[in-house]
């Protein structure tokens, strides 16, 4: 008896997905921008590809509110499975690969550039950027609050802990914290902590 409500929903559901995916694909026809049909974009994230670059997000991604995408240039690529929750900041620049089942949290910043500042004669924002490019990998947790910056690759299955500043790259199955973020210990447990932080 409760078969015909159940499926009803699910019904319900994947019709509202399917609304909502040809609503974001009208809204960004033409502008170098992916999505799987299983993706999902909420109201009010914002993805923008101006200055070149492309963004593509796989299947089951879901793109919080408030959530920004910028190319700004550079390519932003997603994988399956991740959850890029509010108020979230994702740069394209020089690159900025994400694998798959990534959770990155609330007011998270990733940055693949940075300014560079040798020349004390001319302004900083006339000097020319780095960008070498982000990467992290499968199974990925970012805790809240994170800025993670040029150059860095995040191993696979590494967890970064709340409000950590990443300026380098972090082995797979770390547990990394701090500004600047440091690895505190390996999530295999027969494997001793790291000492002498």
């Amino acid at each position: 008896m409760t078969a015909g409500p159940v499926f009803c929903m699910n019904e319900r559901i994947k019709f509202k997905h399917f609304c909502r995916g040809l609503y974001w694909r009208a809204r960004l026809l033409g502008k170098n921008i992916n999505l799987d049909w299983l993706c999902k974009i909420s109201g009010g994230a914002s993805l923008q590809t101006s200055g070149g670059g492309g963004i593509n997000i796989g299947a089951r991604t879901h793109i919080a509110s408030n959530a920004m995408l910028m190319t700004h240039g550079g390519d932003i690529e997603i994988g399956a499975d991740c959850s890029i929750n509010p108020f979230c900041v994702l740069y394209g620049l020089g690159g900025l690969r994400i694998g798959n089942f990534v959770r990155i949290a609330t007011h998270t910043v990733i940055v693949p550039a940075n300014h560079t500042f040798e020349d004390l004669q001319t302004p900083i924002h006339l000097q020319p950027e780095s960008k070498r490019g982000i990467i992290i990998e499968d199974d990925v947790w970012i805790g809240a609050g994170c800025r993670i910056l040029d150059g860095v690759t995040i191993g696979r299955g590494s967890v970064i802990g709340a409000g950590s500043v990443v300026t380098r790259s972090i082995p797979s199955m770390s547990v990394a914290v701090g500004v600047p973020a440091k690895v505190i210990r390996k999530r295999d447990q027969s494997a001793p902590p790291v000492t002498g932080l």
